[in-house]
């Protein structure tokens, strides 16, 4: 995986552009790093630019990196978009996505965040600048690892300060996820012991809290939670999966809105990939929740389309190759994307963190409350995030149910994904764990909305929300139809430049198939 010849021209100039006005005021009393004036201005200069760079890749925030990961992969295992180019006979949604396109979400984030992640590592007394760096290593390559399984991760940060090579043995998921989850512990130790630290400091050279380390802390804790959740259904890490969220809900995890993280943009560009370039609509599962739900979301979501009879909410199923319909149809029938290029890139909310916690006291862990109250304000907060109300009587309602598909194109209707209402069943006696989890993964899918690569995962782990089979499976794997993709081949790239390593990754998998399950994708349930 010798990458460095090919960064391309366009990540260098992201990163030059990125590196403009991170500097830290010099008339700052205290300085965090304790050197020079001049090596403080020198060392600012660097932590702020690669700083930078690394938080641009936790979701991507070049457009073409957004597209290929965000956009076709995520959005459409995921069940939020779907492709409306007629002419791609390859594609992520029909299971034969190019090879070259899965570079974007393998090659592409070690390209672009391993240079950065070594030069702040090597500052000397920057201990929260590295500590921040490590929770977004971790935040980006827990993506990659869900979406591939073994990948180059202990090995790639050598304990030679002069090695840049990119090249790395790969670690099995197992020892990514354990390595990782000590990575945050470190992190979490030093943001402890720094927690009192100005954060006009780094204001400058963090556009995700800008500073402040409290809130960075509740991340990590956060991200800590989610990872520990994905282990729920390993029968070995039960037990150490239960500790690590346990202790995380203890340390503080988000619990309002104004602590969700999200990176702030000049421009957001994946507003393109929506409003300019129309590759893309709304994917058709979670308009058949929503519209079931009658969900009062929806007119912050999506725009509306223009249907036969009405303009309405419709949705485009994913895996289909029309035949006598142009792009044109199908970017004006189905609703898009809302948003606006000064919107920020989400990466976790307080909502996805109350599901989380929902679920980890339906499993009996302890996490500070009851099952029924975190789901509740799972919903209560996604919906004071987008500014509609309604949420008590939305979350008390027993009687909505996903809708249908009605395809206005008339091609490809079918029955609704699910039967699950939204009210908790708090009813005593009878098992109604799986159905209470379906409830908490379902509203915590839409919350989300639009993380695919995190909706795509957690579908994975949990089997739901019960999605709509994909209309043309053009792989070899006619059994992932209905239960869908397991993970994505390794790109072609990696076999022409590290061969020898991707063949020690395939033989712990045992093959380098689509429909190979990761390490945390046991669920016995999801056959």
């Amino acid at each position: 995986m010798k990458y460095l010849k090919h960064i391309s021209h366009v990540a260098v100039a992201l990163i030059s552009l990125l590196a403009l006005g991170s500097c830290m005021d010099a008339d700052i009393n205290r300085n965090p790093f304790e050197t020079t004036q001049a090596e403080m201005e020198r060392d600012n200069y660097i932590i702020g630019s690669n700083l930078k760079t690394l938080e641009a890749q936790v979701i991507p925030t070049q457009e073409h990196l957004y597209q290929f990961m965000e956009a076709m992969c995520g959005g459409s295992y995921g069940g939020y978009f779907s492709e409306t180019r007629t002419g791609w006979g390859e594609k992520y949604s029909t299971y034969n996505p190019k090879s070259d396109w899965l570079k974007a979400s393998f090659s592409d984030p070690i390209v672009n965040i391993y240079p950065s992640y070594r030069k702040i590592l090597r500052i000397e007394n920057a201990a929260v600048p590295q500590a921040i760096a490590k929770i977004l290593r971790v935040a980006v390559m827990h993506r990659t690892t869900d979406m591939f399984g073994p990948i180059p991760y202990s090995k790639i940060i050598s304990q030679d300060e002069n090695a840049d090579a990119l090249s790395a043995a790969y670690d099995s998921q197992k020892d990514v996820y354990m390595q990782m989850f000590k990575e945050l512990e470190e992190a979490d130790k030093t943001l402890t012991e720094n927690i009192m630290l100005d954060a006009s400091a780094l204001k400058k050279l963090d556009d995700v809290y800008y500073g402040n380390i409290e809130k960075w802390s509740k991340y990590l804790h956060s991200l800590q939670l989610r990872m520990a959740m994905r282990l729920s259904y390993i029968p070995e890490m039960k037990t150490e999966a239960q500790r690590i969220a346990e202790t995380a809900v203890a340390a503080g995890v988000i619990e309002d809105n104004a602590d969700n993280a999200q990176l702030h943009v000049a421009e957001n560009r994946s507003a393109l990939c929506f409003n300019n370039w129309g590759d893309y609509r709304i994917g058709a599962d979670i308009i058949c929740y929503m519209n079931g739900y009658q969900d009062p979301r929806l007119e912050k979501y999506f725009t509306k389309g223009a249907g036969k009879d009405a303009a309405g909410y419709y949705g485009l199923r994913i895996g289909i190759q029309p035949t006598g319909v142009s792009d044109d149809a199908l970017i004006s029938t189905y609703s898009n994307r809302l948003m606006t290029d000064t919107d920020p890139y989400i990466w976790m909310t307080a909502a996805e963190v109350a599901f989380l916690r929902a679920e980890g006291e339906l499993r009996k862990w302890s996490m500070g409350g009851a099952a029924k109250d975190f789901y509740e304000k799972g919903i209560a907060l996604s919906f004071d995030q987008y500014g509609v109300s309604g949420a008590a009587a939305y979350a008390s309602n027993n009687s909505l149910r996903p809708s249908p598909y009605t395809d206005p194109l008339g091609k490809y209707n079918t029955s609704a994904p699910s039967s699950i209402t939204i009210a908790w069943n708090e009813e005593t006696e009878g098992n109604h764990f799986e159905e209470n989890l379906e409830r908490i993964i379902t509203q915590k899918w839409i919350a989300i909305y639009p993380l695919g690569i995190e909706a795509w995962s957690e579908h994975r782990r949990t089997g739901y929300p019960k999605m709509l089979p994909i209309v043309d499976n053009k792989s070899s794997f006619s059994n992932l139809t209905d239960i869908g993709i397991r993970r994505l081949h390794y790109p072609a790239e990696e076999y022409s430049l590290d061969g020898g390593h991707v063949a020690e990754a395939v033989q712990m998998l045992g093959s380098d198939g689509i429909n190979v399950r990761l390490w945390w994708d046991c669920n016995p349930n999801v056959e």
